[in-house]
């Protein structure tokens, strides 16, 4: 399922309305589907700003939705209608709309008198909603016994849907670590379950709306997350405004370019498409449906969805860019070449004359007319085909920076 998204530093948030989100979360719970679904705030963002590897795990999640109103500015900056998916709204809704799915509910996480109150209280607030189970987990480590039991038990209960509490970005790590494996589309809601169970108060609505939320739950927790807030929220601000300033000049650049073009027609170019599969997207589009051009495109599995981003959003960008980067680089970004395939072409290139984009068309992954596409927006001033551009620097670019491609 191909769902829109919008970067924020580095990280891919979803740009899908409250209740889109949780009709796609209820589609994949009616199935049991394992999914992940991380509620990012600025912390969180900031998190995977600083360390790779959380930030692999919030790009491998299945959403990652905007909770956070900064967020929410942003993607509203950017151009995306976004309203705030934050995770008690989640976690109501999804307890209000599950009974009519028949999809039963796991609470795991916290610690048990906190697991009883939300007991007593989704009784009452929800007297028909299937609760599967509430289970505390320990602060430390699970044993490889203790994990084993964990999984079974949240299987062999049944729920479509269970909720994590372990704080971020344990509860993250964790949801990483179990997919697969938990039967069920896993939400880290972090401190919803205290709040949930009367033990906080949350933000009068307000509050919440002019973005102040945080300094709100400093004031209930100020040895907690002071620390947090002080390092996280001031360089994401300047990180932020910094991504805006620069997409805003890109965005001024590129309206003014005279080779932008539509991205049916950039794909037709680049011979991923052909003009009889852009008509029965457009097609369907005047038929009055409200999804998008990559939307469509991915439901017919014509091409996978980072394809299809990378030339929508990223080949207007490579014109204006100064620097370059090696065209394997460009060809993995959008999901053409693997690591695998990149890495022959270049032990490849040791033993023989030929180029890096020669290379990979021979051996049938890649088709000439994208290399040719390519080559336009990494040098714009050149009109040469692939036979005839010298990939002698791209090539040695490559090697040096074959690291960046297996990132």
């Amino acid at each position: 399922m191909y769902l829109p998204s919008k970067r924020v530093l580095n990280s891919a948030i979803t740009a899908l309305r409250l209740e889109d989100q949780m009709g796609t979360i209820l589609k994949w719970a009616s199935c049991h589907e394992s999914r992940m679904v991380c509620v990012a705030n600025v912390h969180m963002v900031m998190e995977a700003y600083w360390e790779p590897k959380f930030a692999q795990i919030l790009h491998n999640a299945d959403i990652v939705t905007p909770d956070g109103m900064p967020l929410v500015w942003m993607l509203k900056k950017m151009g995306v209608p976004q309203d705030r998916v934050a995770g008690m709204d989640i976690l109501l809704r999804l307890c209000q709309l599950a009974p009519e799915e028949n999809i039963s509910v796991f609470f795991l996480g916290s610690d048990e008198p906190t697991l009883s109150r939300i007991g007593n209280r989704l009784t009452q607030d929800f007297p028909k909603l299937q609760v599967a189970g509430l289970r505390s987990l320990p602060f430390r480590p699970l044993t490889p016994e203790e994990d084993d039991a964990v999984i079974k038990e949240i299987n062999d209960s049944g729920a479509g849907i269970v909720f994590v509490s372990l704080g971020c970005p344990k509860q993250e790590r964790f949801m990483a670590q179990h997919r697969g494996k938990i039967k069920a589309v896993m939400l880290g809601v972090g401190a919803v379950f205290p709040l949930y169970a009367g033990q906080q108060t949350r933000a009068p609505l307000w509050v919440r709306e002019s973005g102040l939320e945080w300094f709100y739950r400093l004031v209930q927790e100020p040895n907690r997350l002071w620390k947090r807030y002080s390092q996280t929220i001031p360089p994401f601000v300047l990180l932020a405004t910094k991504q805006l300033l620069i997409e805003s000049q890109q965005d001024q650049l590129s309206s003014r370019l005279p080779m932008y073009r539509p991205v049916g027609q950039t794909l037709i170019e680049a011979g991923l498409l052909s003009t009889e599969q852009v008509r029965t997207i457009l097609h369907t589009q005047a038929e009055g449906t409200k999804q998008r051009f990559g939307e469509i495109l991915a439901q017919q599995n014509w091409l996978k969805p980072e394809t299809v981003d990378f030339f929508a959003e990223e080949i207007p960008r490579l014109a204006i860019k100064q620097q370059k980067k090696p065209i394997g680089y460009y060809l993995k970004s959008a999901a053409l070449l693997n690591d695998d395939q990149i890495q022959i072409i270049l032990k490849q290139q040791q033993d023989s004359r030929l180029r890096f984009g020669e290379l990979a068309v021979q051996a049938g992954w890649i088709k000439p007319a994208t290399i040719n596409l390519l080559l336009e927006y990494i040098a714009p001033r050149r009109q040469d085909s692939y036979e005839d551009y010298d990939y002698d620097l791209v090539a040695e670019q490559d090697s040096q920076q074959s690291s960046i491609c297996r990132s």
